[in-house]
């Protein structure tokens, strides 16, 4: 049986995240047909998973800051934000009835904190403009005559529109649609990617069976991380992380992943070292582990004397034999710069974000694909990265602003 071919002289919109509802959004507000297209059952399961926890939906901090936290990509995403930044965002929210707040460390949440809400009213705002929502459609390329192809339900399907923005998140949490699978129809019609890399992920340092299995769950706080930069400047930030079965993640982790996946990328491995008590001096540990310890074991003395105990007691065991615990000096240096010996980052299907895919450079301003005219991109999908606390989503979200338009423009042209 051969694929049914519809055609439709509309935007057709790949992709039902952030970035492609918002571009959803705009294209219908300036009067074009819009066919949004999703390979799961319901479109937003991404931003549902990240909203589970309380929904980060922005951040509150000034630009250009806000820009910089984009790295390599500022300047890109910045022109996006010039469009639909943080506050268009919050602004954006109010229309839909949900009101915002700014946390204590600067992130923009619902006042609910919840996404479901947000997300059905957007949902039933863009139906009752006219978009027209297509689940269990599943995008396989094109065929030979530029015709969109589709996996339905019912068998494939061939579909010709005039206009196509492309929004099918990069390559992390595969099971919620973003699986990257995307790559090689593109680039085999010329579009330059970059590979998918984890992005806001952990990372591997193989620990002892001892620690692995007790400790695996254990948070690390306060800690301070030291690292060099690309540059080989040394850096300092303090924060929380998690020690896992295999290494390590968590917040601290993920908001220097881009700098340690790189290093690994470069050298094989890396080192991060993590003052296990930043709120003391080296002095102070030095003269406090000399005092006298009496009867009490190595641990209550450690306990008393430092504060330190369960898991990082066990990581100071991790890296120090016998005789290098009960040195003074050594002991007292290590508490103060523990040597973490990452091997590799954890795998992409586990990151939070990932980067690599579609570079900028292979787009215009409008984001149209220079290889395809009339197809645009937005989202995950291109080649940009940030830290978690809402720079993500904002991204997301100004892509598809942009894309939206650009697409509208362009047909309406």
């Amino acid at each position: 049986m051969s694929p049914v071919s519809v055609i439709q002289p509309s935007l057709a919109i790949i992709g039902g995240g952030p970035a492609g509802l918002m571009a959803a959004e705009v294209a219908r507000a300036r009067g074009i047909d819009v066919d949004l297209y999703e390979a799961k059952g319901s479109v937003g399961r991404k931003f549902l998973i990240a909203g589970k926890g309380g929904m980060n939906l922005t951040h509150s901090e000034a630009r250009p800051d806000f820009d910089a936290r984009y790295g390599a990509r500022a300047t890109d995403v910045g022109a996006w934000l010039n469009d639909f930044d943080a506050d268009a965002l919050r602004a954006w929210a109010q229309g839909l009835g949900v009101e915002t707040f700014v946390g204590s460390s600067g992130r923009v949440f619902p006042s609910d904190l919840k996404a479901a809400p947000l997300l059905r009213g957007w949902v039933h705002r863009m139906r009752e403009s006219g978009v027209r929502f297509h689940v269990h459609h599943r995008w396989l390329g094109w065929d030979h005559d530029g015709a969109l192809r589709f996996a339905t339900p019912d068998g494939e399907r061939s579909i010709t529109t005039a206009a196509t923005v492309l929004a099918l998140g990069g390559g992390s949490w595969p099971q919620l649609g973003s699986d990257g699978t995307w790559q090689p129809w593109l680039g085999t019609r010329g579009v330059d990617i970059a590979p998918l890399q984890p992005s806001n992920c952990g990372f591997d340092i193989g620990w002892s069976e001892h620690l692995a299995t007790r400790y695996a769950g254990a948070p690390l706080k306060p800690v301070a991380a030291h690292w060099r930069d690309a540059s080989g400047h040394g850096q300092m930030r303090q924060g929380e992380c998690v020690i896992t079965q295999t290494g390590i993640e968590g917040s601290l982790i993920y908001a220097l992943s881009a700098t340690l996946r790189d290093a690994i990328a470069k050298h094989g491995k890396t080192t991060l070292e993590l003052d296990l008590a930043p709120d003391r001096t080296l002095e102070r540990l030095q003269h406090d582990l000399a005092k006298p310890r009496g009867s009490r074991s190595f641990s209550e003395h450690l306990r008393r004397q430092t504060g330190i105990s369960g898991v990082k007691a066990a990581l100071l065991h991790e890296v120090l034999d016998k005789t290098q615990l009960n040195d003074t000096t050594t002991l007292a240096r290590t508490i103060k710069r523990l040597p973490l010996r990452l091997k590799q980052a954890r795998p992409i299907a586990e990151a939070i974000s990932s980067a690599g895919g579609i570079r900028l450079e292979a787009l215009n301003q409008q984001l149209m694909l220079h290889a395809l005219p009339g197809v645009f991109c937005a989202g995950e999908m291109l080649d940009w990265e940030a830290p978690t606390g809402g720079y993500l989503l904002t991204a997301c979200f100004a892509s598809g602003y942009r894309a939206g338009h650009g697409a509208a423009s362009w047909l309406q042209r």
